[in-house]
């Protein structure tokens, strides 16, 4: 525990698979995917103080400082979980691209629960930040643990996946922006209402088999709803994805329901050649990262650095 100032990762995640199953009887959608912590990251500060607010600041005019924003939701839900007038600052620098897919503002949700346990000195375990990550939205929950994960419902209810070996990624982002909702307005997935359906549902989640996470960086296995769907509103987001493909990454995907691209490349020299050629005229975001096991995850969160 401490009071010190904390200065943590927050970290991004891809779907390496994304299967939208239906439309639940509460009009969320029913969903199976397989989640991956990358080490592209945003940096989020956090002081102590003694106003009895929450303040909230960041280096990125495009993101809301009210209470719309994730991170004050957080701050908000963790002090009326445990009923404390705590209060602080927090500033976000932010590099995780938005509306992007790749989870951003969910993993800054998770970072604060994480971090304001330290700096407040609660007694808050595992499962209580998780069941507040539950209500703040379907990835927050997994940025608690980070790592592989397969995920299922509307993504809050969690599987822990070995370990993948270590990936070489390429994610690019190019000047468009998909909402999580356009996109499943989009997909006009079908209703999931009967009992059939949802005894199909809870078939389908004891058949899967996903002990082995190593499928997962074979090209066969990675799939996306969305793209069918995606690639149709923004052609560009296609271009990206072959655009990855020609530059010789072993497969291509995109990365969650936004408007990133990732490809999987056999090592590092290659991605660095790759990033290089797709960065010139292109006006695409583009960032180099590897894949996170989940001990390299909590061994950063761990160890957020005191002081801003």
């Amino acid at each position: 525990m401490t009071t010190s100032p904390l200065s943590t990762p927050s970290f991004a995640k891809v779907n390496l698979s994304l299967r939208i199953l239906g439309k639940r009887p509460d009009n969320y959608h029913e969903i199976q995917t397989v989640l991956q912590a990358v080490s592209l990251h945003d940096t989020l500060n956090f002081a102590k103080t003694s106003s009895g607010s929450i303040a909230f600041t960041c280096d990125d005019a495009t993101i809301p400082l009210d209470a719309n924003n994730l991170v004050v939701k957080a701050a908000e839900a963790l002090r009326e979980r445990f009923q404390v007038p705590s209060s602080c600052e927090i500033h976000l620098a932010k590099r995780i691209p938005v509306q992007a897919g790749l989870g951003g503002g969910s993993s800054n949700a998770a970072m604060t629960l994480l971090a304001l346990t330290r700096l407040w000195q609660l007694p808050a375990t595992s499962h209580d930040l998780l069941a507040i990550a539950t209500t703040l939205g379907a990835d927050v929950p997994f940025f608690i643990e980070g790592g592989c994960a397969f995920a299922t419902g509307t993504g809050t209810e969690l599987t822990p996946l070995p370990d993948l070996p270590q990936q070489h990624l390429l994610i690019i982002t190019p000047a468009v922006n998909v909402s999580t909702a356009t996109a499943y307005q989009a997909l006009k997935a079908p209703a999931l209402t009967t009992s059939e359906s949802v005894s199909i549902l809870a078939i389908s989640r004891t058949q899967a088999n996903f002990s082995d996470s190593k499928q997962w960086v074979l090209c066969d296995h990675l799939e996306n709803d969305f793209e069918r769907v995606i690639f149709d509103m923004e052609p560009e987001i296609r271009r990206v994805k072959e655009a990855l493909i020609q530059a010789g990454a072993r497969c291509a995907l995109l990365a969650g329901s936004g408007s990133s691209v990732f490809g999987i490349f056999d090592n590092d020299e290659q991605l660095r050649s790759a990033a290089q050629t797709l960065k010139q005229g292109s006006g695409w975001r583009v960032f180099s990262c590897v894949t996170l096991s989940r001990d390299e995850y909590l061994r950063a969160l761990n160890s957020a650095n005191p002081g801003r």
